[in-house]
């Protein structure tokens, strides 16, 4: 018989609901009949004990907020009864877990990779565009669409182009942040050409833009300003056919798992994010580490509340600081705006059954497995070693998973329990959190981890699903997001716009 609830943990004090439930009937736990005293959706919780007001409501094992009234046995736990515990920066004392997953790149595993001229290794044989300015976002379609028209059965994947808002009219940080990312996105090795396009008159103009992308083969990029150009779109065209002809030399071959980077997102969660979805890519996580691989963790402000998870993994003191800073300097992000620093989780979030900060984090981290965590890295940083890496940027999807791909991740593994179409510039692998999606979202969705609530063995799946990555890495499965056209990026604002 299908169970109705689920205890996530022995410590918790609540129980997930797995369907729908109706005021007045009855469930089972454990030999323990509880009868419901509220309408409780799907993913929500119900008080497995009784609570007393202030007292902490437990789930993962860790306090998810306290009770701001009596909580009976069977009663609906949500908004309306729990009020976060979380508030200001903190002070953090460093101890180091006893458990962490750590690199080992003595391995004899191996995808099917394009080996760059650098040494980088690329999952995809593409050009791209890229813009300076999005002045210029119209042009850059243009010639991509008449490329992908004129070039079409050459041995690349595509000509992409990216279109941003920004480049110019920025100031300070916000500039620095665009031609970050934007450089990233030059150096990424899923791109075997690059076309910078730029206008002319803009603050992120190409001279300046050389500057921050520094050492290049003049091979793999090309630059065009456009006011400078009688035709810039037959100069462009002209250009994108100098790098496929230099993209063609290039041809898949085996190459070991440890050269594989991979992002971890989650995006649209639900009440079983924490318990399919993000436990499934933690689980690979610690799989593709233990190979001598890397994975990248962000979205900031969604650590708030399990931090301190992530610190105990720290390598050493040194990077137990840096996500120190990391968790703070966000929180004062949010200060120095005005803001509470724990208005989250979204309406989206709440319908779907997490009811506090707290409750999404401490789902969220689960994405990084037990991996010890190798280094801290700014917005626009790139990964430099095998092992788990925290990125700095927002939860945000779009701006998230631009970053990720920015720091050189050739796949980003997205968990979401409501489903979304979105996709950045790498294959972006949807992971639904229930069945009903995967079901509902085809097109959308690309991996069912929801196979976990129907009694699917949870290490049998990881095998299944880092098996499924391989396939993906070596061009033997396109993504959802690649079939469809569901490629874009999203760059971070802080400061004013001239």
């Amino acid at each position: 018989m299908t169970p109705t609830v689920l205890l996530v943990n022995d410590r918790d004090n609540v129980l997930v609901t797995l369907k729908s439930l109706t005021a007045g009937e009855t469930v089972t736990y454990e030999g323990e009949t509880i009868k419901i005293n509220d309408n409780v959706p799907a993913g929500h919780k119900i008080a497995r004990k009784a609570i007393q007001t202030n007292d902490n409501v437990m789930k993962y094992g860790f306090p998810i907020g306290h009770a701001t009234e009596p909580i009976d046995v069977g009663d609906w736990i949500h908004t309306h009864n729990i009020h976060t515990n979380l508030e200001g920066t903190l002070e953090y004392k460093y101890e180091p877990a006893s458990v962490k997953v750590s690199p080992s790149p003595t391995t004899d595993l191996t995808f099917k990779g394009y080996v760059r001229e650098n040494g980088d290794v690329g999952i995809r044989n593409e050009i791209w565009i890229v813009n300076t300015v999005g002045c210029i976002n119209k042009t850059a379609e243009i010639v991509a669409k008449m490329a992908n028209e004129q070039f079409q059965g050459e041995e690349i994947d595509g000509v992409f182009h990216y279109p941003h808002l920004f480049g110019c009219s920025q100031l300070g940080d916000d500039l620095l942040y665009t031609q970050r990312i934007l450089s990233d996105l030059v150096h990424h090795p899923n791109a075997a050409g690059i076309l910078v396009m730029g206008l002319g008159c803009e603050n992120n103009y190409i001279e300046e833009f050389k500057k921050v992308i520094g050492d290049m083969d003049d091979r793999r990029v090309k630059f065009l300003e456009a006011q400078q150009s009688l035709d810039e779109i037959g100069e462009a065209l002209e250009k994108i056919e100098e790098l496929v002809g230099y993209a063609n030399s290039f041809k898949r071959e085996p190459v070991p798992v440890s050269k594989l980077k991979v992002g971890l997102k989650c995006g649209g969660s639900d009440g079983f994010s924490g318990i399919t979805g993000n436990p499934l890519v933690g689980s690979f996580s610690d799989m593709l580490i233990s190979h001598g691989g890397a994975t990248a963790l962000t979205e900031v402000p969604e650590m708030f509340g399990a931090e301190t998870i992530l610190m105990s993994r720290a390598k050493n003191k040194m990077v137990f600081q840096q996500i120190v800073d990391l968790i703070n300097d966000f929180k004062e992000y949010f200060i120095r705006h005005g803001q509470n620093v724990y208005e989250n989780p979204s309406p989206g979030n709440k319908d779907g059954g997490i009811t506090t900060l707290e409750e999404k984090s401490l789902g969220n981290v689960q994405k990084g497995g037990f991996g010890e965590i190798v280094d801290v890295l700014p917005y626009g940083g790139r990964i430099s070693e095998g092992g788990l890496s925290l990125l700095q940027g927002p939860g945000n999807d779009l701006v998230s998973v631009t970053a990720l791909a920015a720091s050189g991740a050739h796949i980003v593994l997205f968990t979401t329990g409501r489903g979304t179409p979105f996709g950045g510039p790498v294959p972006t692998v949807k992971i639904s959190t229930n069945s009903e999606l995967y079901l509902k979202k085809k097109n959308w969705i690309d991996f069912n981890a929801g196979e976990l609530l129907e009694g699917k063995d949870k290490q049998e799946l990881t095998e299944e699903f880092f098996h499924y990555i391989l396939q993906v890495a070596s061009g033997e499965i396109r993504t959802n997001n690649e079939k469809f056209g569901f490629k874009e990026i999203s760059i971070f604002k802080d400061g004013v716009i001239l």
